[in-house]
């Protein structure tokens, strides 16, 4: 009995002097750095038994609170120092080191291979640990943040690696892409590091998926239109970006941005189009800004006569009554008909504009009975010419309320190949 009693103390002593070890581990940021690379070293290159031991030691070690040493340790090797330098009154020039006389380890992405397969390995490792542990998400995504931020710091070969791993998260939803952010900095633009990351990172990121994909991501937090930005305000053009992105290897990012500065041109004309009829712009000055916006943006006049047809019709407040709408609608168009008729100077153009009468006829139910009515009336003002409205009848037009605006167009069509028979009879009596 009283060998017992003596035992006791010191099994209570020993409990008391584990939990003040695991207290320490659990709060002291050296010891929390200390255990995970020993703990990374005794694991050694095998990344499944590094993504178990980072699972296991969740439950004793405060990865709440070391989230960004964990991270550190996990990208770098160990906890990082980031410095701020000052190259000016105004700006500063990011870096980011290894803190000096701390453990490392080689067991981290800045150590590993600089290929592909070895990232989307260490990929993995972060997915597995930030599913485990949920509370991490947040932590990981201020720690892509700031490594991004303070690239200028680490080795071209360390920001490739970088690069690539983040194009994989991005492309599993482990980040979200508004972590892009950061490569806006004003001197990781201005030395061209941006730009190079971008490479790598969209690369892997579009291996992963693809374009259609990566630019649903883009979209989601309004950055599907800042790619340019990549570059200094000197070079923010459309031919460079494409340029050094196709030499790059990345034709599709370069066709994509292409497409959404056509885009984002069409939205800016219609807005601005409308806002020179509704001041009662002079027609003359209105075509002369549109002809100028189609050749700095290489816009069709197909593409165009839609956009100016769009813009005609949303400058008016329809009435609701059918029986009275297609006289206003005369009225209004015949204003406009000078304007409709510098954009249909191509055959394929005065088609393009009978497609989008007639879809908007069909759409607006009120003005199903007048799509003959603004037929004629652009055939009269010389906006649409015979032939279009014949091929339109034949075979070009559109499904949608095909039936009536046939049956309402008729009588006209028939008129039109009788005065072109005429007009081919005539010409053969005068030779």
């Amino acid at each position: 009995m009283n060998n017992q009693k003596q035992q006791k103390p010191t099994l209570s002593g020993q409990r008391f002097k584990t939990r003040k070890r695991d207290e320490k581990e659990r709060f002291d940021p050296t010891q929390f750095q200390d255990c995970i690379i020993q703990g990374l070293t005794e694991t050694g290159s095998d990344l499944e038994a590094v993504a178990k031991f980072l699972d296991a030691s969740g439950a004793k070690l405060d990865y709440r609170r070391y989230a960004e040493t964990l991270f550190d340790i996990l990208v770098a090797g160990g906890m990082l120092e980031m410095s701020q330098k000052i190259t000016s009154l105004t700006h500063t020039a990011p870096g980011g080191t290894l803190a000096d006389d701390l453990m490392r380890t080689d067991v981290c992405v800045f150590a590993a291979q600089e290929d592909l397969e070895t990232m989307q390995a260490f990929a993995q490792v972060f997915n597995k640990l930030i599913r485990r542990y949920k509370y991490l998400e947040k932590g990981f995504e201020d720690e892509v943040k700031k490594l991004l931020l303070f690239l200028k710091g680490f080795s071209e070969s360390e920001r490739n690696k970088l690069a690539m791993l983040t194009g994989i998260l991005l492309a599993n939803g482990t980040l979200n892409a508004s972590i892009l952010n950061s490569l806006y900095n004003e001197n990781l633009v201005k030395e061209g590091v941006s730009a190079a990351f971008a490479v790598k990172l969209f690369k892997s990121w579009i291996n992963e998926k693809d374009i259609n994909a990566v630019a649903a991501s883009l979209r989601k937090v309004n950055m599907d239109n800042r790619l340019m930005e990549l570059f200094p305000a000197n070079k923010q053009s459309l031919e460079h970006f494409t340029k050094y992105f196709t030499d790059a290897g990345l034709k599709e990012l370069s066709e994509y941005v292409r497409n959404q500065q056509t885009i984002g041109a069409r939205k800016e004309l219609q807005k601005e189009l409308q806002e020179q009829m509704s001041r009662g712009d002079p027609f003359k000055d209105i075509i002369l800004y549109v002809k100028e916006e189609m050749k700095k943006n290489n816009i069709s006049e197909q593409t165009v006569i839609g956009i100016v047809w769009s813009s005609v019709m949303s400058t008016v407040e329809w009435n609701k009554k059918e029986e009275l709408v297609a006289e206003q609608a005369i009225k209004h168009l015949k204003q406009y008909s000078p304007l409709l008729a510098a954009f249909t100077t191509q055959g394929q153009s005065e088609l393009t504009l009978l497609l989008k009468i007639q879809e908007y006829c069909y759409d607006n139910i009120h003005f199903m009975k007048a799509f003959q009515k603004i037929v004629v009336l652009f055939y009269k003002a010389e906006v649409l010419s015979e032939e279009p409205i014949l091929k339109w009848y034949k075979d070009a037009h559109l499904a949608k309320g095909k039936s009536v605006f046939l049956e309402q167009m008729k009588k006209f069509v028939e008129w039109l190949k009788n005065a072109e028979e005429e007009s081919e009879s005539e010409t053969e009596e005068g030779d």
